[in-house]
């Protein structure tokens, strides 16, 4: 091929290749991005996808970025395209290809700030439609009680769907979901009593083992089957969902069935949890309880209720058990249960996991989202304030932390800054709760709505701040507040723009309802990686010259779906410490396959493994023979960011990467992409 065809055919690559970021778009530049995301991998998928904030408070904001780069590790690619994992590694007891679906509300209640609308749609449709919805044993190790994979534990799947929607403005892709969020729904109909109208569920399938109500129990680990607030107000949030959805398509005898479900749901739960004499939700113990006694014990999921809206106005007082010391107040709180019950601590040291007093990050999270319901939505109460969020949200900020840096595993110490349960190569970056929606629709109080408008009613009280190019209804939504004028230079007061440009403006803080115009969203086109294998047999199979298999740098590591820049868990293969002069990672698809956009991510320490000096991107021909892929298009190599390649479409069994380390080091691939439309 001359080398003006080579550039001819170049540049036409580079113009049909599919974009790899969603373009933000017009908007305000009152923050500089790249102070924010110093030290950040592939910094060019957060700048495309994340609301960026600034905030006086630097814990909450230094928790803020690590918590979405946490996010962005989790984010796990599949046969069925894209899923969110809670933990980085593998575990035993995983729906297929490792999906988890007990924090799967709160993913979808994280990810639905994102601009690229991809991943939370895979993610919705692998546990609506997809092996998320499919069949598991029922036995005691994965839920003796039910028999598919979504249903393995709690969950608020329907309201997730439809709070994510209100972000995106896209109700059409929620309501061409209500099918299988109706079926979803009635899969819990075993659970159903009749006689209290409510649904009993075993703590452990709450995600909660070792609780104080199942100390009470004859099963400590398991829990008694108990009728809890947990469920019933999932279910309740849920039928409204679906009830909401069914009113967008006009199939009113759905939204009508559902509303009234929803309503006797309210009903019994009121009834039988609320404990007017302690004022608090509580688990009533299903099984030789014949009067349906409440457990004396304040348990955290007591809070719940008004993480959905379900808990009437008249039950607030239940918060003055948050800030009580003798209640949930905690330095690193609030304790999964108040300190006045017997069970508070018990064998809490003795490993992981036991509810019974620790700092729980998923309980934390939902009750500081019940919390901002409460102080935004809910007529004004006397027991918990504004001050109270923020004091919350920072200790909250202030255990996600170790050696100094942001981090977050399973669950910490209420009064001592370390982190009870935390496994090495298990909990790193443990993905389980949220953070970044607690500062968004909370403390800036970024209210999403179905109609066309936005809420702005932010908790935090200080002098300055500011969320920039939020993705909001196929818009750019900023908010800047300053009460002097002199920290943004754009005046003084809150000031509200619209891809870039100011819309709304006002003296103070009070909520202030914006206009917001829809617009024209271009979701990008769903593309399928074909090296990509989670599981590890089979094809796409990858293969090297060298591995530091000590190291457990093994090939495999470089398609697994996954691309995070770890030293512990690694999902990464190096050639560290080869003897060769050039090294190689293959992958064969295992069947002629069209290839035209590959995306490779080098790993770089710093250290013993920095980026290749040179490198060939090469597809192995009939013969079995390997040769340079034609007309290469490269961006620039970047260690722990993406490189990618684009070249006219091949079509091979094989493809390699071959390359030089630079002197004294080894390089190695964190992830080995080869995408296609």
């Amino acid at each position: 091929m001359s080398a003006l065809l080579t550039a001819v055919v170049a540049a036409i690559t580079l113009v049909t290749a599919a974009p790899v970021y969603p373009q933000p778009g017009p908007g305000t530049q009152v923050l500089d991005q790249d102070a924010k995301l110093t030290g950040f991998p592939e910094r060019g998928w957060f700048k495309a996808n994340i609301p960026f904030v600034d905030l006086p408070d630097k814990q909450i904001e230094s928790v803020y970025y690590y918590r979405w780069r946490s996010f962005y590790e989790a984010q796990k690619y599949t046969r069925e395209g894209w899923i969110t994992s809670e933990f980085l590694g593998p575990v035993g007891y995983s729906a297929p290809d490792g999906g988890i679906v007990a924090a799967a509300g709160h993913h979808v209640y994280e990810g639905r700030w994102l601009r690229d609308t991809r991943y939370l749609d895979d993610y919705l449709r692998y546990w609506m439609r997809g092996s998320g919805a499919g069949p598991k044993p029922a036995t005691e190790f994965l839920n003796k009680n039910t028999t598919d994979w979504a249903h393995q534990y709690s969950s608020w799947l329907a309201d997730a769907a439809l709070r994510r929607a209100e972000v995106t403005g896209d109700v059409g892709f929620a309501a061409n979901l209500l099918p299988e969020l109706k079926r979803h729904w009635e899969r819990w109909s075993p659970q159903y009593n009749t006689e209290v109208g409510l649904y009993w569920q075993t703590p452990v399938w709450d995600a909660m083992e070792y609780t104080a109500s199942s100390y009470q129990s004859p099963d400590p680990y398991h829990g008694g089957d108990g009728f809890r607030p947990t469920l019933n107000s999932y279910q309740i949030a849920d039928a409204r969902a679906i009830a909401e959805l069914a009113r967008r398509t006009g199939d009113r005898a759905t939204e009508r069935t559902y509303r009234e479900r929803a309503e006797s749901l309210t009903k019994a739960q009121e009834k039988w949890l609320w404990d007017k004499d302690k004022k608090f939700y509580k688990h009533v113990m299903r099984d030789d309880n014949p009067d349906r006694v409440k457990i004396a014990d304040r348990e955290q999921i007591g809070f719940v209720p008004w993480m959905f809206h379900t808990a009437p106005p008249g039950n607030a007082e239940a918060w003055a058990q948050l800030v009580d010391p003798q209640g949930f107040a905690a330095r690193f709180g609030p304790t999964t249960v108040e300190r006045r019950s017997p069970w508070f601590m018990k064998d809490a040291e003795r490993g992981c996991c036991r509810w019974s007093g620790p700092s729980w990050p998923y309980a934390t999270s939902q009750t500081l989202t019940a919390m901002a319901n409460l102080l935004i939505d809910y007529p004004a109460q006397s027991y918990v304030d504004k001050a109270d969020y923020v004091a919350l949200l920072r200790g909250y900020a202030l255990t996600q932390t170790k050696d100094g840096k942001p981090y977050v595993a399973e669950a910490h110490h209420p009064d001592e800054p370390r982190w009870l349960y935390d496994g090495r190569n298990h909990s790193e970056d443990y993905n389980h709760s949220t953070y970044a929606d607690l500062v968004l629709s909370g403390l800036l109080g970024i209210r999403p709505r179905s109609d066309d408008s936005v809420l702005i009613s932010p908790l935090a009280t200080w002098s300055h701040f500011a969320v920039e190019n939020l993705a909001y209804h196929g818009r750019n939504l900023s908010v800047v507040w300053d009460q002097d004028g002199k920290h943004y230079g754009r005046g003084q007061g809150l000031r509200v723009y619209l891809d870039g440009r100011e819309v709304a403006r006002q003296a103070d803080l009070k909520p202030l309802r914006v206009s917001v115009p829809r617009g024209a969203v271009k979701p990008l086109p769903r593309l399928v990686d074909d090296a990509a294998n989670v599981s590890g047999s089979g094809f796409p199979e990858a293969s090297a010259s060298y591995s530091n298999v000590g190291n457990g740098d093994l090939p495999a590591q470089a398609n697994d779906g996954q691309n995070f820049f770890l030293d512990v868990p690694n999902t990464r293969w190096t050639s560290y410490r080869s003897p060769n002069p050039t090294d190689w990672l293959a992958v064969d698809f295992g069947k002629p396959t069209a290839t035209s956009d590959v995306r490779l991510f080098f790993y770089d320490d710093a250290g013993g493994v920095r980026v290749p000096a040179w490198y060939l991107l090469q597809y192995k021909r009939s013969d079995g023979s390997w040769t340079d892929v034609p007309a290469q298009t490269r961006t620039p190599t970047v260690g722990n960011d993406l490189t990618r390649i684009t070249f006219p479409t091949v079509t091979t069994s094989a493809l390699r990467v071959l390359g030089t380390p630079q002197q004294g080091s080894s390089f190695g691939l964190t992830a080995f992409q080869s995408w296609r439309g």
